[in-house]
């Protein structure tokens, strides 16, 4: 019963995507063509709103709501993990047509072939929990 307001948000959440058309395929190919700005505004928001925030909890030393601190470890860099992370990523969103995030509003909007999506997914991070140690990092 605690997870209940988790649900609502997801299902609000996934509500505010397929309304914004994020989960459009028709967008993410525009996207990809260069022939819209929707999808890019939409992810520069993103962007900008988590940047914003993170800059704010770093310096107020904001604290979650039951008083932990929040931690944002620094990460070093790493170019080979991000361009091929990037590729990767990349690929996926490109063969399937959708961005990880929209795969369960779009299996509620009946498009019931990404079920085959979430499953590879699941598959992908299950191989990388076994792969991580052995990769560079």
């Amino acid at each position: 019963m605690s997870y209940l307001k988790y649900l609502i948000f997801g299902i609000y959440f996934g509500f505010v995507l397929v309304r914004s058309e994020v989960t459009s395929w028709f967008r993410i190919q525009e996207m990809f063509r260069f022939q819209s700005f929707h999808m890019y505004g939409v992810i520069g928001s993103a962007v900008l709103v988590g940047m914003i925030t993170v800059w704010l909890i770093r310096k107020f030393n904001l604290k979650t709501i039951s008083g932990e601190p929040i931690v944002i470890p620094k990460k070093q860099w790493s170019r080979y993990r991000y361009i091929l992370g990037g590729i990767v990523f990349g690929l996926g969103w490109g063969m399937t047509g959708a961005c990880p995030g929209p795969q369960f509003a779009l299996v509620g909007m009946g498009f019931t072939v990404f079920i085959v999506v979430i499953f590879a997914a699941y598959l992908g991070t299950l191989a990388y929990s076994y792969l991580r140690p052995k990769l560079p990092h």
